[in-house]
């Protein structure tokens, strides 16, 4: 229904910044809610963080929170994570994913409510 492509991944020290970016191809998802998540080699898929469709309303995992910014541009068709103060915790594959509904709540959010993925872009943290 909905593609997406991940970019900006790559490699950085601890400490330093990197900004991920997420374009849909073919349909927008103007109206979507869309969410960024992340896995590392031989853990389980985790939630990072989620915007809104106005970009209204944003909630962060607790590990992220005051360090990752989301933000979309909806006329562009893209999502983005702003990262800062990276540690080699947040080693992992990013992926974004477009949700089925428009607003988000105060919570981390089910996976199942994301019914488009990208494929990921490799973010490795050098201690």
């Amino acid at each position: 229904q909905v593609r997406l492509v991940e970019s900006g991944g790559g490699l950085v020290q601890a400490g330093g910044s990197l900004r991920l970016s997420c374009e849909a191809s073919g349909r927008t998802f103007r109206t979507n809610a869309l969410g960024w998540f992340r896995q590392a080699p031989g853990k389980e898929r985790e939630f990072v963080a989620i915007i809104s469709w106005n970009s209204n309303s944003k909630y962060y995992a607790d590990s992220v929170k005051g360090r990752f910014t989301i933000s979309r541009d909806n006329a562009r068709n893209t999502l983005y994570l702003q990262m800062a103060s990276l540690k080699p915790d947040d080693t992992a594959v990013y992926y974004c994913a477009a949700s089925t509904f428009s607003f988000i709540s105060a919570r981390t959010p089910s996976e199942g409510d994301f019914g488009s993925w990208g494929r990921g872009t490799q973010v490795t943290v050098s201690s």
